[in-house]
């Protein structure tokens, strides 16, 4: 029973743990099989708007018509399937009218689902909104007729003449969607009466006549350029439409129309096509045919064309690209859902909960796209839906959140009651629950403002020994709404009974802010905007007013009613500064006044000139404010512009902003956050200027995550520009996955790359997804970044973009055009760049012909690079004039031509004297060059020259440092000298070799037998002590005759002092033992010792560093003979005392010295 009771345990638990998780995956989900559609009826033409749902039974549906519930009447029936049957549509005022927006709700016992929004109109067709005009044109040139109607759905147009359809089938004849009639080549018998004919489900509409009058066609005059008398128009399009693009043109000779797109991006073959003589038809519009389209018309054979432009938005509805997903969340958990959208225009983002829609409040909120439920209680239990919309239709997204509850959790909390400390603290107390109280290890204490909707709900959690706590960072006179929820280890308890409690009134916390201005020079009008609840902390009963000449004049107080926004100040003097200021006070008493306010009354004798505007400041965020104003009532005074001057409060006065007449709003951008400005606006005139407003305005704080505990929104993102001209670029955006209510704005920053002047930052600010940057500079690189301002929070700025305006055509022709003979045959022609700023040139054509042949029109045309300013001319006739142009062109246009530069071609016995005139020519073109280009190349090629003196000095310099540093040979002295045993001239060394060497008393000698001192065969080598020259001053390079001499000789000569040591020296076959232990360590210079031997065999360099020296005076008894060292395998070199402690002689113990070794003193 024991094993078995065991297992049944198991399985139960383990039911018991998959219950919740089986309920996530696999509930009847409640979803629509058919939603409604658009739908367009004739009047009194009947409807069917489907609807069918599916789910776990039952289900049932019901309409709703513009957000209201449909109930069934006479005119409308809810059929058994869920559809919605109107028999007879009508559109009449008022109730009786069936138009409108209609969605099915469908509903289970999981909860309630929306379709999407299906709109239902009634056809209908209106007058004619434009009319064709009788025209007159010559025969064969064109004509054009055009009509336009209002019609849904699109009505089809046709044409008759003289009341006979006309086919548009002919190649003369095209007949555009828009109602365009075109006529190409224009016969006599096109002449007639024209009408336009417009018909769709409704009726069918006739527009009036217009007549074609066709003229004989005029004697064969000169070519007439191109000149398009229809050109494109900008469009808007929704997804999958065609759309017609119309480009009519004239000229003699006919002029060829093509099209492409300013963004340089290539022509979508497969969806355009062109209809009649050069209409774009573009059929399936999609997202990427989005643009600005150039028609152009040239005359055939030439270069001569002309241009125009249109700009072709393509509108999508939403589609969505991150679907909410369904939850399973314990009660007093949180739940996350997402859901992200795209379209153009941008989405906006709802929620709804059972077909409803969601506010955020409290526990709920709504931002960035996602839905967040704190504290989930089990009327969250529900299906959610995120719907996504704009005006191109709407998509929907469903998923259920399913609450698991737990039935061994305690009881709510009772008895919550809250009493008022101050204007910011509530005392909240309450009782235990009353099951399972001893097991509540902790309670969480909500709270969040009573009033409005988006409230910030927050939440303190305290320990389980109190049951009574304070909030104090509350705001004065403010309802509050408090709840308790009790924790266990397994889960949480229902929210309490809420309480409702208000906190006390305080003083205000600052005081309005003032704006001032004057209708007279006596006089100043105050006027001030009421404090906000969270500023005025409570009921403000009174205001006072300060008044007082600058700088310390007497102060004048003037008490206000609370209910008042504006005073006048009068009988004051022309032509003088006072300083105003006003405080707010409630009931509990007066709050800070406000800071000093200047205004300076106009003088008496200004008269005729514009009053002061009526001025408004609203800060649009933390670093941007928004300056609007309006004409002062009543002022009659020609107004040729204004002027706005800011400053931050303490700051000297900035530099005037001047403005055109028209203007009505001034954006300031780049100030700082929680700052107060002064900004003072004025109207001018032709007698002068104005009387001017002062306003005082304060910009708000920006606002971070730890101050608002939710993040910033994010920044706009798949940031989009294309040059739409050369002054102006298109800007768009898609709006950032954000469903908060308030309305969104936008910062476009502007201003060319690395810039430093912040007066160069342009700051413009939209409500839209889209701009329109003008006033730009052409052929210029611009950089672009955007952000978004919802309520008082900012986003970051988006991804920064680049993008070239557009260069503008050249005005001017090419400058200094020279034409110069340089063979028999060869003319040698050079110009320069036009000379205009920012101008980019692709290329130069360069016209020439002989005199007969120029004024025939027959000329020879040669084209070279936008790089290249000069040309060569080939195969010119002797004895021909030839006449010369150049023009400039890039890819917006061509230039003018220059004047005509005429060249006598001369024969060959004349060439040799225009040589030097070609010379002349040749370097005269290069002496035109960019001064600039001039002084750079000679200076780089002096910092070449400088650097190249400078490395053979440095080489130099070292080489003979390392010379000087190379050990020498002693010189003869005045001391005894004795000779080497070998005699001279042979290369043989002695057996034994003993030398005398000077202790010097500046070196060292470490433990480890190293030393500073370079030991050669000759002793130590000494610096040199003459002075350093360079090789080339002076003969520092010759050798010394001595040692010369020297170096000749097998030996070396050594000077002995007394008191000096000795060092040994012995020649040692290889296997033997040494006859003689040499004393000192490796010597440091390897190339100058006889010594090193060893070192080079084990890879000893040889040399010691200051570093491992380790004492200066050695002992003998430091070294052992055991000790080989750096000696690869020999004896260690060993220094005993020799009895006198200055004298020391490199003998072995007890040995007298050989005398038959020959001893070289050092």
């Amino acid at each position: 029973m024991g094993p078995h009771s065991g297992r049944r345990a198991e399985r139960r638990w383990l039911l018991l743990a998959l219950l919740p998780l089986s309920g996530a995956l696999c509930f009847s989900e409640l979803f629509f099989v058919t939603e409604p559609r658009d739908i367009t009826a004739p009047r009194r033409g009947s409807v069917v708007l489907d609807c069918q749902a599916r789910g776990e039974a039952p289900v049932a549906i019901r309409w709703l018509k513009n957000g209201l519930n449909v109930r069934d009447s006479e005119r409308v029936y809810l059929l058994s399937n869920g559809s919605l049957y109107i028999p007879e549509v009508e559109n009449r005022r008022g109730d009786k009218s069936d138009e409108g927006v209609y969605q099915c709700v469908a509903q289970n016992k999981f909860g309630s689902i929306l379709s999407r929004k299906a709109r239902l109109t009634v056809a209908s067709i209106s007058a004619f909104l434009t009319q064709p005009v009788s025209v007159l044109v010559a025969e064969g040139s064109v004509a054009r007729f055009a009509c336009r109607i209002a019609a849904n759905p699109s009505a089809i147009i046709t044409w008759e003449l003289n009341q006979t359809a006309l086919s548009p089938a002919t190649e003369r004849v095209t007949v555009l969607p828009s109602g365009v009639l075109q006529i190409h080549g224009v016969q006599l018998r096109d002449a007639g009466r024209y009408c336009c004919v417009a018909a769709n489900i409704v009726s069918r509409r006739r527009s009036a006549e217009a007549t074609l009058t066709v003229s004989p066609a005029p004697v064969s005059g000169p070519p007439r350029g191109p000149r398009i008398i229809a050109g494109p128009q900008n469009l808007t399009a929704s997804l999958h439409e065609s759309v017609v693009l119309e480009c009519l043109a004239t000229g003699h000779p006919r002029p060829l129309v093509s099209w492409s797109r300013a963004d340089q991006e290539p022509m979508d073959v497969f969806s355009t096509r062109v209809l009649g003589h050069g209409n774009l038809v573009i059929a399936d519009v999609k997202l990427r045919h989005a643009g600005v389209y150039v028609c152009r018309a040239t005359t055939p054979g030439t270069r001569n064309y002309t241009t125009a432009t249109a700009n072709l938005t393509v509108l999508a509805p939403p589609s969505l690209v991150e679907w909410p997903e369904s939850l399973t969340r314990p009660r007093a958990g949180t739940a996350r859902f997402v859901c992200q959208a795209e379209g153009v225009p941008a989405p906006s983002v709802t929620w709804l909960k059972n077909g409803e829609e969601l506010h955020s409040n409290g526990r709920i909120r709504t931002y960035n796209s996602k839905l967040v439920i704190n504290q989930i209680i089990p009327e969250d239990d529900a299906i959610y839906q995120c719907l996504a919309e704009n005006g191109q239709g709407s998509v929907l997204a469903t998923a259920r959140l399913i609450v698991v509850m737990s039935e061994d959790r305690p009881s709510a909390p009772r008895n919550v009651r809250a009493e008022t400390v101050s204007s910011s603290a509530i005392l909240l107390a309450w009782d235990r629950p009353h099951y399972n109280a001893d097991r509540v290890i902790a309670y969480s204490v909500h709270y969040m403002k009573s009033e409005g909707i988006n409230n910030e709900e927050y939440q303190v959690v305290i320990s389980n020994d109190t049951t009574r706590y304070i909030i104090d960072d509350l705001e004065p006179a403010y309802n509050y709404t408090f709840y308790v929820v009790a924790y266990m280890p397994i889960g949480a308890s229902r929210m309490s009974d809420s309480v409702v409690q208000r906190t006390l009134e305080d003083v205000p916390l600052r005081a309005p802010e003032l704006s001032l201005s004057s209708r007279s020079p006596t006089d100043i009008q105050v006027s001030w905007q009421p404090l906000p609840p969270r500023l005025s902390r409570g009921r403000v009963l009174a205001y006072g007013l300060s008044l007082r000449m600058a700088p310390d004049g007497a102060v004048t107080l003037l008490e206000l009613p609370g209910n008042c926004t504006r005073h006048f100040v009068e009988e004051l003097r022309p032509d003088t500064v006072y300083q105003l200021r006003i405080a707010a006070a409630t009931r509990v008493g007066w709050g800070e006044p406000s800071t000093w306010t200047s205004h300076h009354t106009p003088t008496a004798s200004r008269t005729n000139v514009p009053l002061a505007p009526l001025l408004q400041l609203e800060p649009l965020n933390c670093t941007t404010m928004v300056v609007r104003w309006k004409p002062s009532e009543g002022d009659v005074t020609a107004v040729q512009g204004y002027r706005v001057s800011y400053h931050e409060e303490g700051q000297p006065d900035g530099a005037t902003i001047q403005l055109g007449a028209r203007r009505s709003h001034y954006v300031i951008g780049g100030l700082d956050p929680r700052r107060k400005y002064h900004i003072g606006l004025l109207a001018y005139g032709s007698m002068g200027d104005g009387y001017q407003a002062d306003q005082t305005a304060s910009t708000p704080g920006c606002v971070s995550v730890r101050d608002r505990l939710v993040p910033p929104p994010p920044p706009p993102h798949r940031l989009y520009s294309r040059a739409n001209s050369s002054s102006a670029v298109y800007l768009q955006w898609d709006r950032p996955a954000f469903t908060m209510g308030q309305p969104v704005r936008y910062t476009v920053r502007c201003n060319p790359p690395g810039v430093q002047n912040a007066s160069l930052v342009l700051y413009l600010q939209t409500a839209e997804t889209s701009l329109l940057v003008r006033g730009l500079e052409p052929n210029t690189r611009y950089e672009f970044a955007v952000r978004l301002h919802v309520d008082q929070l900012a986003s970051p700025w988006s991804t920064v973009i680049h993008q070239n305006t557009l260069p503008e055509a050249p005005t001017r022709p090419p400058a200094a055009v020279r034409v110069t003979q340089i063979e028999r045959d060869t003319a040698l022609v050079s110009w320069r760049q036009p000379e205009e700023p920012n101008l980019a040139v692709t290329h130069y054509t360069i016209l020439y012909a002989p005199r007969r042949a120029w004024v025939a029109g027959e000329w020879q045309l040669l084209r070279r690079d936008g790089s290249t300013t000069m040309a060569l001319l080939e195969n010119l006739t002797p004895g021909d004039i030839y006449m010369v142009r150049v023009s400039a062109s890039n890819q917006v246009g061509d230039g003018p031509f220059s004047g005509e530069v005429e060249l006598a071609v001369e024969g060959q016995n004349q060439i040799h004297a225009v040589g030097a005139a070609v010379a002349k020519a040749f370097f005269g073109t290069y002496h035109d060059m960019d001064l600039k280009s001039t002084m750079g190349i000679m200076g780089g090629l002096s910092i070449a020259l400088v650097c190249i003196l400078v490395c053979v000095l440095v080489l130099l310099y070292h080489t003979k440092v390392r010379k000087s540093l190379a050990p020498k040979r002693a010189r003869p002295g005045n001391h005894q000298l004795l000779q080497a045993s070998a005699p001279p001239g042979t290369n043989e060394q002695p057996e034994c070799l003993e030398a005398l060497v000077s202790a010097p008393r500046h070196h060292f000698i470490d433990t480890k037998g190293g030393t500073d001192l370079v030991i050669k065969s000759c002793g130590p080598a000494k610096p040199s002590a003459h002075k350093k020259t360079w090789l080339f001053f002076g003969g520092g390079g010759k050798r010394r005759p001595e040692k010369e001499q020297v170096q000749r000789k097998g030996y070396c000569e050594c000077s002995y002092r007394p008191a000096t040591a000795v060092l040994m020296h012995e020649d040692v076959e290889v296997g033997q033992p040494p006859s003689r232990t040499v004393v000192f360590g490796l010597p440091r210079d390897t190339e100058g010792s006889h010594g090193s031997e060893g070192s080079q065999e084990t890879g000893d360099s040889g040399h010691y560093s200051h570093d491992e020296a380790g004492v200066a005076d050695v002992q003998p008894s430091s070294l052992e003979e055991g000790d080989s060292g750096a000696l690869g395998g020999e004896e260690r070199p060993r220094l005993e005392d020799m009895g006198d402690p200055v004298q020391m002689a490199f003998h072995p113990p007890h040995e007298p010295p050989d005398t038959s070794q020959r001893v070289l003193p050092l």
